[in-house]
């Protein structure tokens, strides 16, 4: 019996050979995955699973949910484990997640049974719980994250987090700093982290009264915590990442950009501190080693998940470590969007087919059964080809949404956003409730801004001597250039130049006044120059493009959105721009 079944083992390996140790496999869609390699004696498999950045995606997490069932298999046959954790930013992003504040997410996941979360700076979007999403008369700015805490089977993981008050660590229920499985007879220990950006990058509402910690200081304390209590795995998930061009030569990083937090923090770390790291926050993709440390991290939206696989001894110590590049659970349309859920064939995973599991596929169905009215509701618009966004660029939507928010404020000359609320693009044909929502899901109000000319124009400066996203107008163009050695900046609001003392209203969001991007937290507006709206921005735009409906209006073409002979603001290269104060010349990096 014994040699029978060493010769079907030899033969099942001749026909599914393994990829080779370390080696990182290329982005994929509904293929069949390898077998999993029958470990050597003694050792056992530790799979590790990582999503980071859905969004609410509740659509698509069903069918994540059969490619961790068929691993879970193939590890259980093997004697192996798998753990499963996200990098954060769970909730916040589509009408059905945001109907709920998150809570059919939680429900989801819950399901899936992940092990733990990271809290991402999208965490607090919400607010109170309740329809607010800013505090008022007490209310607790936290409320909605630690009722999603409270409802979920796994933990909340926060590490350097602090009250602004006391600097100690912020101890909410089921929100430490760590947690510590054991899976296979392995102990391991997960520690989760926050992007240092989180105060920014969130309603600054509802950020108030705490602060960031430095990341480092805190993964090490942790680490040691951890490994004072056995833990022979440290993972830590992060909601901190970069972007890589290349994610299947995991030892080549050359491709990836190290500006971004997740490469200081790694070079701050002690050797041997983190085993792991699953990141987030930059909707990009890794699978890299850095430093000795195996790094995830899968886009965003549930378009992919991340997967390491660590190879133990009989002791527990690590022998080897494989990386996988984010697996695309559906193709991508040329725009690089995934293609929709009903169109996506998963095939075979581990040697099985991918079935979606029923209970989380009922918990989505539920959520979208909720949102389909309002979701698929005409707005009486057509539009004649994909308006797309961009983060550091104008683009048509940046342009389109300005356009709307202007048209909604007859009290003001201009409006603006900022890059990053542009989160999907408006496909082509008649355009829904549910797609103006996808492209603009932050329960945003209106402020209207008075300032004077002077400011505004150091408000563009600032936004074009920084490489965060760039601020989208209407109502107002602006040409940048550089002239003995300073940054000159020339404005026109309705076609007339602007003058330095004179006033301007400006129409904007409850985000940016309050701190977001940093865009007006540089000039120190006074309390006087800041009217504050219970107007929903999204709202009122879907209230102006039903209002074209019959209209010569009605048909939008992105074409006469983005013309790029003449952009809304012009400067010279690339941002961040500088100026060389000896030669006048611009100067970007």
């Amino acid at each position: 019996m014994k040699s029978a079944r060493l010769l079907v083992l030899f033969l099942f390996a001749c026909s599914h050979p393994a990829a080779p140790a370390g080696q990182a496999s290329a982005p994929q869609a509904a293929t069949v995955a390898s077998a999993p390699p029958v470990a050597a004696s003694g050792t056992k498999t530790l799979t590790i699973l990582g999503t980071n950045d859905v969004h609410g995606a509740i659509e698509r997490v069903p069918l994540f949910s059969g490619f961790v069932a068929n691993v879970r298999a193939a590890r259980a046959a093997d004697g192996g484990g798998v753990v499963l954790v996200d990098g954060g930013d769970m909730f916040q992003g589509t009408l059905e997640s945001n109907l709920a504040e998150g809570a059919d997410m939680v429900r989801a996941y819950n399901k899936l049974a992940y092990d733990a979360v990271a809290v991402g700076n999208h965490e607090f979007d919400y607010g109170p719980a309740g329809p607010k999403t800013t505090p008022s008369n007490g209310e607790d700015p936290r409320g909605a994250l630690k009722a999603r805490a409270s409802e979920a089977h796994f933990p909340f993981l926060v590490s350097n987090i602090a009250d602004a008050q006391t600097g100690a660590r912020i101890e909410y229920p089921n929100m430490p700093a760590s947690t510590l499985i054991e899976r296979a007879g392995v102990k391991i220990g997960i520690i989760g982290v926050s992007t240092e950006v989180t105060p920014t990058t969130t309603m600054a509402a509802n950020f108030a009264g705490l602060q960031m910690m430095p990341p480092a200081p805190a993964v090490i304390e942790q680490a040691k915590v951890l490994r004072d209590k056995g833990a022979q795995v440290i993972i830590a998930t992060m909601h901190v990442g970069s972007s890589c061009r290349d994610v299947e030569h995991h030892d080549d990083t050359s491709s990836c950009d190290k500006d971004e937090e997740i490469f200081p923090l790694i070079a701050a770390l002690p050797k041997g501190t983190v085993d792991v790291m699953v990141g987030g926050h930059t909707h990009a993709g890794m699978a890299h080693m850095i430093d000795g440390i195996a790094v995830i991290e899968s886009y965003a939206s549930g378009r992919a998940f991340g997967r390491i696989d660590l190879t133990l001894d009989a002791s527990g110590k690590i022998v080897s470590k494989k990386i996988f590049a984010p697996h695309l659970m559906c193709p991508l349309d040329k725009n690089h969007n995934p293609a929709p859920v009903a169109e996506c064939d998963l095939g075979s995973y581990e040697g099985k087919p991918v079935v979606a599991d029923p209970e989380v596929k009922q918990i989505a169905d539920a959520a979208l059964a909720r949102a389909a009215e309002r979701r698929s509701e005409p707005l009486g618009i057509t539009v004649t080809k994909t308006i797309t966004r961009a983060h550091s660029a104008e683009s048509a939507e940046g342009n389109l949404l300005t356009d709307l928010m202007l048209a909604a404020r007859k009290d003001a000359q201009i409006a603006m956003t900022n890059g990053g609320g542009l989160r999907a693009d408006i496909p082509a044909g008649a355009l829904t409730y549910g797609q103006l929502f996808e492209s603009t899901p932050f329960d945003n109000r209106f402020v209207i801004v008075d300032v004077t000319g002077k400011t505004l124009r150091e408000v563009l400066a600032d936004n074009l001597g920084r490489d965060s996203g760039l601020l989208s107008f209407s109502g107002l163009t602006a040409r940048a250039a550089c002239k003995a050695g300073k940054l000159d900046i020339e404005i026109k609001v309705a076609g007339k130049p602007v003058s330095d003392s004179a006033h301007y209203k400006i129409a904007t969001s409850d985000f940016l006044t309050t701190g977001g991007d940093g865009v007006f937290q540089r000039v120190h507006l006074p309390a006087s120059a800041i009217q504050v709206t219970d107007v929903i921005i999204r709202d009122a735009m879907a209230d102006v493009l039903r209002s074209w409906k019959g209209t010569a209006k009605a048909t939008i073409d992105p074409d006469k959105l983005l013309v790029k002979k003449s952009p809304r603001l012009e400067f010279p290269g690339k941002r961040p721009v500088r100026c060389d104060g000896a030669s006048g010349k611009e100067a970007s990096k």
